[in-house]
């Protein structure tokens, strides 16, 4: 197992919450790289399965990105037991898709009704919260992006190893054995060539926020 950063103190984690919140990207990778040993700690419980716990630990850090990107102080609870939330979500998630092999895996797949009687899909619930219509939208208008800039920022291999390991464009989710497998190399360039990937992908999406300052 590899060695994680030791979690922030209740002050360093608040200064970098409000830091964050003024748009400091560092800030915000400080917040995801010292909670990593959380995302260890929940996967933990999924290690009976066949899954190896590299592939859970990567899952499991999709959680812990969105529960940062959307952690709110005012909510009066620790981001750390938010983001436990999310991590287990984002887990839940992937075996939900896994065991639906004869269908496709969408974000906005019908899972069930709210108590309102409107359709709720798979991206309502990746939270682990009630998400209000703002933010729904604002989540779609993402999503939809990230698929222009897959074609845009990424090689052929590239789209091919994301479009695998995270089921998106209507694809079954893939862990890296499998998605390695596919394509005749080995599991640990498929790491590589997924982490270099999804750094280009939040390079452009951090570039478009400059560019729109």
């Amino acid at each position: 197992m590899k060695t994680f950063l030791s979690p922030l103190t209740l002050e360093e984690e608040k200064e970098c919450i409000e830091r964050m919140k003024e748009g400091d990207l560092k800030a915000k990778h400080q917040l995801i790289e010292h909670n990593l040993r959380l995302v260890a700690h929940v996967a933990k419980k999924y290690q009976a399965s066949d899954e190896e716990m590299e592939d859970l630990i990567s899952i499991g850090t999709i959680g812990l990105i969105k529960a940062v990107e959307t952690f709110k102080i005012e909510r009066q609870i620790k981001l750390a037991t938010y983001a436990a939330r999310c991590i287990d979500n984002e887990l839940l998630m992937y075996f939900r898709g896994k065991k639906k092999t004869s269908k496709e895996v969408s974000l906005y797949e019908p899972i069930g009704t709210d108590k309102e009687g409107n359709q709720i899909s798979l991206l309502d619930i990746a939270a682990g919260e009630e998400i209000d219509v703002v933010q729904k939208m604002e989540e779609s208008e993402n999503i939809q992006r990230l698929y222009g800039y897959i074609p845009e920022v990424l090689s052929a291999r590239e789209q091919s190893v994301i479009v695998m390991r995270y089921g998106i464009l209507g694809n079954e989710i893939h862990t890296q054995r499998e998605v390695a497998k596919k394509l005749n190399i080995s599991r640990s360039y498929v790491s590589r060539i997924e982490k270099k990937a999804l750094a280009r992908l939040r390079r452009r999406f951090e570039m478009e926020k400059v560019e729109k300052i």
